[in-house]
């Protein structure tokens, strides 16, 4: 399950130090041949053999320079793919780069693990780990401007490969607040493992009953009634903190992208805006086709139990990212099913439905030590063979061609864009802290509420406006 959001900063202490990249040559250092002819040698003695001091040379002539030796220390989050595919790109990337260790260190809650060192000023080179967890390092250190530009790792060339970095990243994931988080064009996070967004479903289900997907919001409505005349309701949700990617997306469908980025950065007005109002309206609308039972376990502990609706023909429609069908992997499920997976439907009459994609992030933070080698290990995230490592766990990077890798249901969820959907990207812009205020807990937490009917939409809409207003102020 994606993890989300918050915590208290951290202190920076600033350390620069830049070691040389690549393999570290130190120079030609041959050791002469030996010359083991005795100074007060006397004419009349036979001479000795001469000794193959020649070939001595020509041995010492073919050592391989010496290198510098590196130690690269490497934090990466232990999400749903395991750790050993961090384990084998280590090991691959050494090889390839002769005298530099990687010194790994991954975990479920790698914050937990390194935010003490760092605070004593001893940092990682390197950092994997995504915006939107609960502890919030990432969003953290980037309030703090504590993160190192990667712009000139898009211009090097991938190591082993003749393509620079920036050719080999899918178009469109460079252009967006969740790489450039300042919205100044400069690239901090590196786009890593990346998630089509969308409704998931059991198409055997469709397949039974002789239903079609819909594509319109009109047309969820009238499935939705006709399901509900057999028990089934049309959607459910594992937890609130799955309304991001699915908001973001309706947002982008409504508005457009530059509605969405006035959203996303804060604009005076924005969400009291028509188009604001729409998606408010809407999500409001689908709260009364939501599964009774969704709103108690929407939450840490038993959101499997919502998503396990959907396995169950309990209910039609679950919001997710293309890790559900292995959390659910060893769930039981209704005979006949089979995953399904669409975009979020069109708001507009006429427009294409939306799919937002969800992505991780890597970094190098400021005060990190080899610098230069640290960058050599991102632009080597992005080649054919790191990739390959990778899909063999199903974290599927960024770069053009991955489908190559892919087979089964993972080619179906990563055609989604194929299909004529809409690719959503980014998020809230950075800001200065702000105390008391979390948008996406106010947008996105609100939910439970408003599917309980607890709250009203004039009331979520007004505090969410209030939020945008406070962190507009505080945008860096």
């Amino acid at each position: 399950m994606k993890l989300k959001k918050v915590i208290s900063a951290i202190a920076i202490v600033s350390m620069t130090a830049s070691l040389l990249a690549g393999c570290g040559d130190s120079g030609n250092s041959q050791t002469p041949a030996a010359d083991n002819t005795p100074t007060d040698t006397k004419q009349e003695e036979p001479k000795e053999e001469p000794k193959e001091e020649p070939a001595q040379e020509a041995e010492a002539e073919t050592e391989a320079p010496a290198v510098e030796e590196q130690v690269l220390k490497v934090a990466a989050f232990e999400g749903g793919y395991g750790a050993d595919m961090w384990t084998e790109v280590a090991a691959a990337f050494e090889a390839s780069h002769p005298g530099v260790t990687v010194e790994l260190t991954v975990d479920k809650k790698i914050e937990d693990v390194i935010s003490p060192s760092m605070k004593a000023g001893d940092y990682p080179d390197v950092v994997h780990l995504a915006t939107g967890r609960e502890a919030a390092l990432t969003e953290t250190l980037t309030k703090e401007n504590a993160l190192l530009p990667l712009t000139d790792v898009l211009e090097m060339t991938v190591p082993g490969e003749s393509v620079k970095v920036k050719d080999k990243i899918v178009p469109g994931f460079l252009d967006t607040l969740a790489t450039n988080p300042y919205g100044d064009g400069v690239t901090y996070y590196a786009p890593m493992f990346y998630s089509p967004c969308g409704l998931f479903y059991n198409a055997g289900l469709f397949k039974e009953k002789g239903w079609d997907v819909p594509t319109t919001w009109e047309e969820m409505w009238a499935l939705g009634d006709t399901a509900a005349a057999e028990g089934i309701a049309l959607f459910t949700y594992p937890t609130t903190g799955y309304f991001d990617a699915f908001t973001y997306a309706t947002l982008s469908s409504a508005g457009g992208s530059d509605f969405f980025n006035s959203c996303m950065t804060y604009e005076d007005g924005i969400w009291e805006s028509e188009n604001a109002t729409k998606v408010f309206e809407l999500i409001e609308k689908l709260g009364t086709y939501t599964e009774a039972t969704t709103v108690a376990n929407a939450n840490n502990d038993n959101f499997t139990k919502n998503q396990q609706l959907i396995l169950d023909n309990k209910a039609i429609f679950c919001p997710n990212g293309t890790w559900l069908p292995g959390e659910m992997a060893d769930a039981p499920r209704a005979d006949g099913f089979e995953w399904g997976f669409m975009a979020i439907p069109a708001v507009n009459a006429g427009g294409a439905g939306c799919s937002f994609c969800w992505f991780e992030q890597m970094w190098i933070p400021a005060a990190a030590e080899n610098q230069d080698m640290a960058k050599e290990f991102v632009a080597y995230m992005y080649s054919d063979e790191a990739a390959q490592i990778f899909a063999k766990s199903a974290a599927i990077q960024p770069i053009a061609g991955v489908s190559d890798y892919l087979e089964g249901d993972n080619k179906m969820f990563y055609s989604i864009y194929d299909n004529g959907a809409t690719a959503v990207m980014g998020g809230f812009a950075a800001t200065a802290p702000v105390e008391g205020v979390n948008m996406l807990d106010t947008l996105c937490g609100t939910v439970n509420s408003i599917v309980s009917g607890d709250k009203t939409v004039a009331d979520w809409q007004a505090a969410v406006e209030e939020a945008s207003d406070k962190l507009r102020a505080a945008m860096e």
